[in-house]
């Protein structure tokens, strides 16, 4: 939790952002039950939430009116029965003394504020609901259907806190770089760990420990396999083997809740063949690429896609592609290899206030989502300014579904060398990911130090 005077100012500046009458309803999330009732998954409040009302605590929602100002907090105070489990704990208006919030009422008394202000023909304004305990609230309190709830959601709401949350402070900041080496610290582990004959498993294990120790918990589930080919791999069973590469796609949750999200990918052996060390090198060079573009003013579209002529000059080199590499990144052609856009938001959310909508985050009136295989998968596109944070994770994948149905539809045949890829079918995938800060006169990485991203690195570390 920040002082009370950052959330207090928060509040402050969303008001003036929005200029609409009626309330804005903040709904915090509630406990969720696993395998019975009370074996519950580890909770986990709304972003949103958290960062203008900064309690970490289940079963909590607030008010703001937007005509007088008024702030109010609801929630429930501990009984007998929940001291007895939990121990004492510190009353509602206690906690929200601490962020600077005076009025605190009953959970119940909810209703009674909404329904009054709809009586009053006042605008209720919510963000879209992405757990069903809220949508279910949404439902009672608003009346409106499930299947309406994302169309209902208030715009002005959504924009507002965005162009906030957008933009990091100071305070965030030092939270995100120190996340960043508490991402490393779990990198750093799988590599030094990594032996042949190994479960994949046992590197998970390893890195979630790191990450729990320090922080709360990994900012997603593990991505890490030796099929990096398939983009989210959450199965970790396979026996680490000689030759084969291991992609390692994690990062950590502080916490304070702001998320880190690095990948690597490393020879099982200690060593890439020349083939494994020929692509990694092109996605390497895309990485590196997007960290000298990357500066305020500039699109993060461009920065995609001049990763993409990267990326396609490299392979028409080795002969998997042919032709002009402006060409092909005009027609598309470089998405069969990564089909994923080049990086996303990253603060509260590790695809930052994706809950509220990719295109009201990455996007805007000037600059709108390509249809474009791909590019369509970009999710942040538009321009990049100061104390934004964002991913950088070229790859080149060889899927060889994803292969034969281009071959078969003739795809930007002119382009592709289907018998020359053919050859790489049992090569897997390649991606390299830094979380970047946008600064005032470019970029920089978060984090005190940088993952090993060269061939020669990379081989250094693992035979220490």
């Amino acid at each position: 939790m920040f002082y009370k005077i950052i959330y207090q100012n928060r509040r402050s500046k969303l008001v003036n952002k929005i200029q609409e009458s009626g309330i804005l309803l903040f709904l915090g999330n509630s406990e969720a039950s696993c395998n019975y009732l009370s074996n519950q998954y580890q909770f986990r409040q709304d972003s949103t939430f958290l960062y203008f009302w900064g309690i970490d605590q289940s079963d909590l929602a607030a008010i703001i009116d937007l005509e007088s100002g008024e702030e109010v907090l609801f929630g429930n105070d501990v009984d007998i029965d929940d001291i007895i489990w939990m121990g004492p704990q510190p009353l509602l208006k206690e906690k929200g003394a601490k962020v600077g919030v005076e009025k605190c009422e009953p959970f119940a008394k909810l209703e009674d504020y909404v329904k009054k202000a709809i009586s009053q023909g006042r605008k209720v304004h919510f963000l879209p609901p992405y757990r069903n305990h809220n949508k279910i609230l949404l439902n009672s309190l608003l009346g409106i259907g499930f299947d309406q709830m994302k169309s209902a959601a208030s715009v002005p709401f959504i924009k507002g806190v965005v162009d906030l949350r957008l933009y990091k402070e100071s305070c965030e900041i030092e939270e995100l770089d120190a996340v960043a080496d508490l991402g490393y610290d779990m990198h750093y582990a799988a590599m030094k760990g990594m032996r042949l004959g190994m479960l994949e498993q046992e590197l998970v294990g390893v890195m979630e420990g790191i990450c729990r120790a320090k922080g709360t918990m990994p900012s997603f589930p593990i991505i890490l396999s030796q099929n990096g080919e398939t983009l989210h791999n959450h199965s970790h069973n396979q026996i680490i083997t000689e030759g084969r590469m291991l992609l390692i796609d994690a990062g950590a949750e502080a916490n304070s809740h702001y998320a880190s999200d690095f990948t690597r990918t490393l020879p099982c052996s200690g060593k890439f063949t020349q083939k494994q060390a020929e692509i990694y090198s092109i996605v390497a060079k895309a990485n590196n690429l997007a960290i000298e573009m990357s500066a305020p003013g500039v699109i993060y579209r461009d920065v995609h896609l001049a990763c993409y002529k990267v990326i396609a000059q490299g392979l028409i080199d080795l002969g998997l592609m042919r032709g002009n590499a402006d060409e092909a990144v005009a027609a598309g052609a470089p998405a069969l290899f990564m089909p994923h856009g080049l990086g996303h938001n990253i603060g509260l959310d590790v695809h930052d206030m994706e809950d509220l909508g990719e295109n009201y985050v990455g996007y805007d009136e000037t600059y709108v989502r390509s249809k474009q295989p791909g590019l369509g998968s970009l999710r942040m596109g538009k321009e990049l300014k100061e104390g934004i944070v964002v991913s950088d994770e070229p790859g080149i994948y060889f899927i060889p579904a994803l292969i034969e149905q281009w071959k078969a539809d003739g795809t930007c045949k002119e382009f592709i060398n289907f018998d020359k890829v053919k050859d790489y079918y049992n090569f897997g995938g390649i991606r390299l990911e830094d979380d970047i800060l946008i600064t005032a006169d470019g970029c920089r990485l978060l984090g005190s130090k940088r993952l090993p991203i060269g061939v020669q690195e990379v081989e250094n570390e693992l035979i220490k």
